[in-house]
């Protein structure tokens, strides 16, 4: 059975990154989570990882798209 639920050391491990990125995405509402127990841990749905990874390939293709649109020159600015 997969696990509804993730660590931050594992989402950390998925996305490559630092702890304090982790919680700062967290703490940002970039990547939805919960704080579960009495000390507060932080937990983050699967597919709420799987649908921030899925919004940032979009952000990285409109970002891509974007810039290769100002740098193409158009023939009516010639």
């Amino acid at each position: 059975m997969t696990q509804r639920f993730l660590t931050l050391a594992d989402v950390t491990e998925v996305l490559n990154i630092s702890t304090p990125q982790a919680y700062a995405l967290v703490r940002s509402g970039d990547l939805p989570a919960i704080q579960v127990g009495g000390r507060g841990i932080w937990r983050v749905e699967a597919t709420e990882l799987e649908a921030y990874i899925q919004r940032m390939y979009a952000q990285t293709r409109a970002r891509i798209e974007t810039d290769e649109d100002s740098t193409t020159e158009h023939p009516a600015a010639r």
